[in-house]
């Protein structure tokens, strides 16, 4: 497996961390792939009831990577963003419960994949943003995992990216379900994967396929949808500019 994504094994549950600090955890191509990887064989571990997905110091994640974006063609900008928003779709269908732990912020891709997640536990003064629509581009997946936790009304404020949110904004607004002291969100979504994977597997895992069918609700075409906006705002004298900062030259 990647050193993109490190494994640490606790008793009935396993800790997934983004190790990319010095991209501050983003989401590049290989280290999504290694995530999925290692989803997949920890949902099919016997020993395994429950995941608790962070980030390297300093931050949970800083969102896609521009960097290998800016490197690539719109079309093909669209078909990796593409595989990300399955990567994040497929956390819902897995039959064990994913638990983020955010420290420091989490922006954009990093903020929709912690959404992505069954249970949230944010820092208190964890930050969170959007910064899409600022560089000129509507956030080409995950906009249903924010629907489903917040109002229209306040998911359209959050993806604008003029909140200021920590974390306890967050868990008013629905986006966490916990606030931990900055530097406990790890022991405490810890202590819940814990309470967990004391419960019957089955039982977990029906319940957690039963409230999934709401909160998908249709994010694969909506994801498209998404996707084909993002195409046609890369075209924008604002995005080019700021995609022009990150192409390998």
């Amino acid at each position: 497996m990647s050193e993109e994504i490190t494994v640490e094994r606790r008793e009935g549950f396993a800790i997934l961390t983004m190790n990319r600090p010095a991209r501050r955890n983003a989401l590049g191509a290989t280290s999504m792939a290694a995530l999925f990887e290692n989803l997949k064989a920890l949902a099919v571990d016997p020993e395994c009831a429950a995941v608790v997905l962070t980030g390297a110091p300093p931050a949970f994640c800083a969102g896609s990577d521009l960097k290998e974006l800016g490197g690539l063609s719109v079309a093909d900008m669209c078909e990796h963003e593409a595989e990300t928003a399955r990567i994040a779709r497929a956390i819902g269908l897995l039959p064990i419960p994913v638990i983020a732990a955010v420290e420091g912020y989490a922006l954009g891709g990093g903020f929709i994949l912690a959404v992505s997640c069954d249970i949230v536990v944010s820092a208190a003064g964890a930050k969170w943003n959007m910064p899409e629509v600022r560089n000129g581009w509507l956030p080409p997946w995950g906009l249903q995992a924010l629907l489903a936790r917040t109002s229209a009304a306040n998911a359209r404020l959050i993806t604008w990216g003029i909140m200021e949110i920590d974390g306890n904004e967050a868990r008013r607004l629905g986006i966490a379900d916990a606030v931990a002291p900055d530097g406990a969100a790890l022991e405490t979504a810890c202590t819940l994967a814990g309470r967990l994977a004391a419960l019957p597997a089955n039982a977990v895992a029906s319940a957690k396929r039963f409230f999934e069918i709401a909160a998908s609700a249709d994010a694969e075409r909506k994801d498209a949808e998404a996707g084909r906006l993002f195409a046609q705002d890369c075209e924008s004298v604002a995005a080019k500019a700021v995609l022009s900062r990150f192409t390998v030259k």
